[in-house]
């Protein structure tokens, strides 16, 4: 198993650290004072050194005295990229063929919360809809990162649930960004696993399940736009620094695609899968 690593909440304290096999929590945070959360640790390029000095070490919080936490709290941004799948982009029913470039749009952390914690259905819509999916941290920034470069400049995989506020991504003839927004609609981590090998997400499966039921389920290696293409393309009009989120892509199958649509309702229980990396799991809640 590769080594994880997470933020917590534990007495009132936000704590990062390693995972232990049976899902506990090594807190190493008290011992680096100067990186005081793992965005700080990616920059400082320490991830080894960190997880080298967590070897071998005891549990320090066990399974259930803690809360997750997004893995990174503190990103400088968060890119998503949209309809990056092929029968995604069939869903349109526009009869337009793959684009040539990719549709993007940025989330803010507020928006997200983390595993185990309810998503948060506002008053405002019944329409809280799901999209599981993979979700890469910069390690190594840059500008215009070459394609055939850019997988070095990945720090580490998460999972994402990028919850969606569906008609509010529809108050406006282009801008998705009120409805993508909606503080605690999606939810990331549980926590992050190291990335040192393209393996790790050139072709591995993502599925979202809803109360047990396989809703969404595909693999990245059919990604209209791969994770390689992705930081390429962003890094071309911004500069990409460590610690940035970029959301690679849900499959087919969200709740507002179903007839009659299948929105998220309290009670639910959200998981998201990706191979290798481990499951994302959320229940549902009215704000």
């Amino acid at each position: 198993m590769r080594p994880r690593l997470a933020t917590v909440e534990a007495g009132g304290a936000r704590l990062w650290g390693l995972v232990t096999p049976g899902e506990g929590f090594v807190a190493l945070s008290p011992d680096h004072p100067q990186w005081p959360s793992l965005g700080a640790v990616i920059a400082a390029g320490a991830l080894p050194q960190v997880i080298g000095a967590g070897a071998g070490r005891a549990e320090t919080h066990a399974p259930g005295s803690f809360r997750w936490r997004i893995p990174v709290p503190d990103p400088e941004k968060i890119v998503c990229v949209g309809v990056n799948f092929p029968d995604r982009n069939a869903e349109y029913r526009d009869g337009q063929a793959a684009p040539p470039n990719m549709s993007l749009f940025v989330r803010f952390p507020r928006s997200f919360t983390g595993h185990g914690e309810p998503l948060i259905r506002p008053p405002e819509s019944p329409q809280l809809d799901y999209e599981g999916e993979i979700a890469v941290v910069i390690g190594r920034g840059g500008r215009r990162i070459p394609e055939a470069e850019a997988l070095a400049h990945v720090a580490a995989l998460t999972i994402c649930n990028e919850g969606t506020i569906r008609d509010w991504v529809r108050h406006a003839k282009f801008n998705v960004t009120q409805g993508k927004n909606w503080d605690r609609s999606g939810a990331m981590g549980p926590w992050l696993v190291p990335f040192d090998d393209p393996a790790q997400i050139a072709d591995v499966r993502i599925a979202t399940r809803v109360n047990g039921e396989t809703r969404q389920d595909d693999r990245t290696g059919r990604m209209l736009f791969p994770v390689a293409r992705q930081i390429a393309y962003i890094s071309t009009f911004t500069t990409l620094v460590p610690g940035d989120i970029i959301v690679t892509g849900t499959p087919t199958g969200a709740g507002a695609r179903f007839d009659p649509p299948r929105f998220l309702v309290p009670g639910d229980i959200v998981e998201v899968e990706a191979e290798g990396i481990g499951v994302l799991r959320n229940t549902v809640a009215d704000e």
